[in-house]
């Protein structure tokens, strides 16, 4: 029998809200597969298996907040597959449907796999689930399916946002970045770099390509750093127990901006061995699921390393602060155009200024300078596939 336990999803987490569970005991599942969806003070968040198994039990019911650590759901071997048992009630019931007539049809239709708050939802709205397809394991249809063909809320309507409480996640940012500059003794560099290079290559790569297909600088900002690890992985990883833990690829967290405040940084995985086209459609694929809540637990807790960027509309320089247990953030400012020496002559040139900040307890300054220059050479030395 294996416990499956209610993950935290990075430094600042210490309960969550099971709001709905994807499978039912009797359920067969992977590693990798998600069956349930947590509400934390970042949104909601799909929270994948890790091991192989049988659902046993579903221990805590929707509704229930626990903290990190808790027993959520018992599986049991795949070999030894249980009588499937009736599924958790909700924390608050929902109403029971009508006893059909005793006289059945001569063959009934199969009532669609859904989970429990997209049947609720959709008997609150009177939608027939038969005539709709899944996107759930094994289609089932779950939440999202139900909420994609709702109208967008307006821009200020926080409420209409599942999961999403602005106020929350700003006292949960707080907190984590408290406990980062009290624990983590930070130093910081910077490094101002030529960008003629990489937007002339960007420029041949996107002259035949339409608007939504464009590569944006960023992408070559996140290969370039992911490259610049491999020479200097010290600060590819995190701080645990004591000592520096290396990371088991390059995970690079992308930090994203949310519409109505607060931010995330999912990982975009293996990023040295994505090629920029991989790049871009990685974290077009994480911003479009981050401001719809619709990202695994997984995502936000594998970043080695975290960038944030604040694109063409930003601030010259930001000077960021690590996020626990990791050891490094990179900092990219806005891309602007100042004079520069170029040949012994002044010219006009576009330049971005990069910072770091580093753990002193794993890395030093002279390390940490060797980080960005390596950055500064793959971004005018293109070597992008």
């Amino acid at each position: 029998m294996t416990d499956f336990l209610m993950p935290s999803l990075g430094a600042d987490m210490e309960a969550g809200t099971l709001a709905e569970w994807l499978v039912k005991p009797g359920d067969a599942v992977k590693r990798g597969d998600v069956v349930a969806v947590v509400e934390t003070d970042k949104g909601a968040i799909e929270i994948e298996i890790f091991n192989d198994g049988v659902v046993s039990e579903l221990v805590v019911p929707v509704g229930a907040r626990v903290p990190v650590g808790t027993v959520l759901a018992r599986l049991g071997d795949t070999a030894q597959t249980p009588a499937p048992k009736p599924p958790l009630a909700p924390a608050v019931a929902a109403p029971s449907p009508p006893t059909p007539p005793s006289a059945s049809p001569p063959s009934a239709p199969a009532r669609p796999r859904s989970s429990p708050a997209a049947r609720r939802l959709a008997a609150a709205r009177g939608i027939d689930l038969a005539r709709m397809a899944g996107s759930g394991p094994g289609g089932a249809i779950v939440l999202a399916d139900l909420e994609a063909p709702r109208p967008a809320a307006p821009r200020g309507d926080l409420a209409a946002r599942r999961g999403f409480d602005p106020a929350a996640m700003r006292l949960a940012i707080g907190s984590a970045m408290s406990r980062s500059k009290r624990e983590i003794p930070h130093y910081y560099l910077s490094e101002t770099i030529d960008c003629t290079a990489a937007l002339a290559w960007l420029e041949r790569r996107n002259r035949d390509r339409a608007p939504p297909e464009r590569v944006l600088p960023a992408a070559l900002f996140v290969r370039a750093v992911a490259l610049a690890l491999a020479k200097t992985p010290e600060l590819n990883g995190y701080w645990q127990d004591g000592h520096f833990q290396p990371g088991g690829g390059v995970h690079i967290g992308w930090a994203i901006a949310l519409r109505g405040g607060g931010l995330v940084a999912p990982a975009i995985r293996d990023a040295d061995a994505l090629s920029v086209d991989g790049i871009m459609a990685a974290m077009r694929d994480l911003v479009l699921r981050a401001r719809g809540a619709r990202l695994r637990g997984s995502e936000l807790t594998a970043p080695t390393i975290t960038i944030t960027s604040l694109g063409d509309r930003g601030a010259e320089a930001v000077w960021p602060i690590i996020y626990p247990p990791q050891v490094a953030m990179v900092g990219i400012g806005r891309i602007v155009t100042r004079p520069w020496v170029v040949g012994g002559s002044i010219a006009a040139r576009p330049v971005v200024t990069l910072t770091l900040a580093g753990d002193h307890r794993a890395s030093d300054g002279h390390l940490g300078g060797r980080f960005l220059a390596e950055i500064g050479r793959r971004l005018q030395e293109i070597e992008a596939p």
